[in-house]
């Protein structure tokens, strides 16, 4: 047979194929002129969302007005030297321009101390704590602390002491119903040697408290002899007429355990504490009251959880290497911080150590119910700076805000000077705003009880409550006092959240996803190689026949 004619035209005759045209409408061409328009978009939105976030508010809080003492005619007379210290702030769930605000007296003897406010903190009143008969004369009223349950009614928790050392006596509870106006006679809930205790109302079961404390066997001079000694917990159904029967929280390896913090979530209460460890200076008193250098080991802090109203307990160490900043009174240690959402997820801690050369305020966050904690420095100052951060308190507000307070001596090369800041996360503790001067002027931190020993005491705690648009901060502050009165008042201060701050992060955030989803985009559509259909490619002759 003949061979079979050759193909018409050129290409036949050099034995390649034409190259064909990018036509608009072949598939990939679409696909990536597709990909090129979003990657336009995507980067005109994130464009639009940094312009927006610059249209907002530059910054997120500020101070609004002058500080105030909770007490202006204690705090203005220079002849009451009363050493007012640890405040617990609460506000009404159903009223919340009610707050009280209770707090212990150091000087010029031991005492308490509780104020109410009926309009957000704009003013307080001085309210009277009934004192139990049968108590000791002079009366010695100590270490409050208030709560309110759900149905508005606040219970005023309180210890009397006796005896030349100041023992715990016994723990008393009072309740009102008028906002903290009048509270009811004292009940007895403890006996004696109940140190640190604290008090926590279930959020929508309003009957419902719960009490932890400290339960020594013995004191000695500032100190503890014998270790073991646990922290427990009861719970009332009916309003504290009645309580359930102790039960045991920390485990008996814990032989050095301190500062119970308490809170109620919608599954059952959640509790921290500091294990000191080996911490002989501090836990037996080895320092003898006296200042010097910190103890040079390390402490834990832990959380404990319940699920079934706290008759059994479960724990995690959230922090094994904390270094403490300074030797403490184990009578009256500092606190470390506890806030619970509402649905119990998110749970946070602060406290502050010295891991970093100076003392740091840190922030333990939780998103899975205290079972595991992402660890995040508060304070914005650079590390190692000399200047301590120290003694956070947390608040949440309604929209997951999370506020923190703490002293801060950043202003101050000397490292003595306190002054007080906030700052705040929208993003459940993985960044904060810029701190907000709280204290509108600085005050000697070396002002108190034990001072002559170089071991002055500001106090176990800071106190936040945090709302929508402002938070209120309450803490010790001596700017009224000198080296020979110890003077110590309670100072207020608000700061404002303002309208957008934010929005302004979150646009940030998305500005910066968007932009670099434009850029993957883009990447991949400059990385990616025509199909062949597109190119030149030499073609295979057809066979010829033999036949």
């Amino acid at each position: 047979m003949s061979p079979p004619a050759a193909p018409d035209g050129p290409a036949a005759a050099v034995g390649t194929t034409a190259p064909r045209r990018l036509d608009p409408a072949t598939p990939w061409v679409t696909e990536r002129l597709g990909a090129l328009v979003l990657a336009a978009a995507l980067a005109a939105l994130a464009v639009g969302s940094f312009l927006a976030a610059a249209g907002l508010p530059a910054t997120g809080e500020e101070r609004i007005g002058a500080n105030v003492p909770i007490d202006p005619k204690v705090a203005g007379d220079p002849m009451r030297l009363d050493q007012n210290n640890s405040p617990s702030l609460a506000r009404s769930p159903v009223a919340p321009a009610r707050l009280a605000v209770a707090n212990r007296i150091d000087n010029p003897l031991f005492s308490c101390a509780l104020h109410v406010s009926a309009d957000g903190g704009a003013s307080w009143q001085p309210s009277a704590i009934p004192f139990p008969a049968g108590e000791e004369d002079p009366p010695r009223c100590f270490a409050p602390d208030v709560a309110f349950a759900a149905d508005g009614t606040l219970h005023v928790l309180f210890v009397t002491l006796y005896g030349l050392g100041n023992r715990p006596h016994a723990v008393w509870l009072a309740s009102s119903k008028d906002g903290g106006k009048t509270l009811s006679t004292p009940t007895k809930v403890l006996g004696p040697l109940a140190f640190q205790a604290r008090l926590a109302a279930d959020p929508t079961r309003p009957k419902r408290l719960y009490l932890t404390w400290l339960q020594a066997a013995d004191t000695g001079n500032l100190s503890f002899p014998s270790t073991g000694n646990p922290i427990n917990l009861i719970r009332s159904d009916d309003a504290g007429a009645s309580w359930t029967d102790p039960v045991r929280v920390t485990p008996a390896a814990r032989e050095r355990v301190v500062a119970p913090s308490l809170r109620v979530g919608p599954d059952g209460p959640f509790l921290s504490y500091l294990d000191l460890g080996d911490d002989r200076l501090d836990y037996h008193g080895g320092h003898g009251g006296r200042g010097g250098l910190a103890y040079g080991g390390t402490w834990s802090l832990v959380l404990a959880r319940s699920t079934d109203e706290g008759r059994t307990w479960k724990e995690a160490v959230v922090a094994d290497d904390l270094v403490p900043i300074e030797r403490i009174v184990v009578f009256l240690p500092p606190t470390p911080a506890l806030a619970v959402d509402p649905g119990g997820k998110r749970v946070y801690l602060a406290f502050h150590d010295a891991k970093l050369g100076d003392a740091d305020v840190w922030l333990w966050a939780s998103g899975d119910g205290g079972r595991t904690f992402a660890r995040h420095r508060v304070n914005d100052t650079r590390v190692g700076d000399g200047r301590a951060q120290y003694l956070p308190q947390l608040a949440l507000a309604g929209d997951g805000r999370l506020d923190v307070v703490y002293y801060d001596r950043r202003s101050d090369p000397h490292d003595v000077r306190n002054g007080v800041s906030e700052q705040s996360s929208f993003d459940g503790g993985r960044s904060f705003t810029p701190h907000v001067a709280v204290a509108d002027r600085s005050f000697d931190s070396r002002i108190g009880f034990g001072s002559e020993r170089d071991m002055a005491d500001l106090g176990s705690r800071l106190a936040l409550a945090s709302g929508p648009h402002a938070s209120l901060a309450v803490w010790t502050d001596t700017r009224a006092g000198t080296d020979a009165s110890g003077k110590q008042d309670l100072a207020q201060g608000v700061v404002g959240i303002q309208a957008g701050s934010h929005w302004r992060l979150r646009l940030r955030l998305v500005a910066l996803v968007l932009l670099a989803a434009a850029l993957c985009i883009v990447v991949r559509v400059a990385r990616r190689t025509p199909p062949e259909a597109l190119t030149s490619q030499p073609s295979t002759p057809a066979p010829t026949s033999r036949m």
